[in-house]
């Protein structure tokens, strides 16, 4: 084999080793965290259900961790506790926009956060749909309580991980395709293309 008929495949051999998983691939990493994060949720939710009774405080590290078990017809703080069906109706959006992301997201970081925010919308939207009193009005079940805070479950810890995670991800400038989203400096333009013009250039 000559030299000139080596080189095509060696950069074809190249491409190859830099392939990147297709879209496919990255909605299954998204999906497999949000299955990973709404199983954790409902699991840790059936076990204080099964342990304990409402309003009970068990101490897990006090003062810094107890367990304290309630049930949240609001959000966070209990706002909203007249209007569960509002809650319900923005997690339900929340979940479909992610899932329409879900075809898009071309990052592993991405697909990470942006799979524990729907694991943590779909953890508490399962609240919602099928627990007391009623369809789309379930209260939510918290049981996570820290000193001077709001008491919360997986699915909140889910969403706020990924929420933060996503906030770096953008300060950083990285979009959901895994590439910086700002014009590349002189610096960082890659110095093969600078070798190909000389070589061009010679062989003139």
């Amino acid at each position: 084999m000559t030299k000139s008929s080596e080189e095509p495949a060696a950069k074809a051999a190249g491409r190859g080793a830099n392939v990147r998983p297709g879209w496919s691939g990255y909605a299954l990493i998204m999906a497999a965290c949000a299955v990973v994060g709404l199983g954790l949720d409902q699991l840790t939710k059936w076990w204080v259900e099964s342990t304990m009774v409402l309003g009970q405080v068990t101490d897990v590290l006090p003062p810094v961790l107890r367990w304290h078990y309630i049930l949240n017809p609001g959000a966070a703080f209990s706002i909203g506790t007249d209007y569960t069906w509002v809650f319900t109706l923005i997690m339900v959006a929340v979940s479909g926009f992610l899932l329409y992301l879900m075809l898009k997201v071309r990052s592993l970081t991405w697909a990470i956060a942006l799979g524990l925010v729907l694991g943590g919308a779909l953890g508490n939207l399962t609240d919602r749909l099928f627990r007391a009193p009623s369809f789309g009005q379930g209260h939510v079940v918290d049981f996570i309580a820290l000193p001077n805070f709001a008491i919360f479950n997986i699915a909140d810890s889910c969403v706020v991980c990924g929420v933060v995670l996503i906030c770096l991800l953008t300060l950083r400038g990285i979009g959901m395709d895994g590439q910086l989203t700002a014009s590349e400096s002189p610096e960082d333009t890659p110095a093969t293309g600078t070798e190909d013009t000389k070589n061009d250039e010679g062989n003139r």
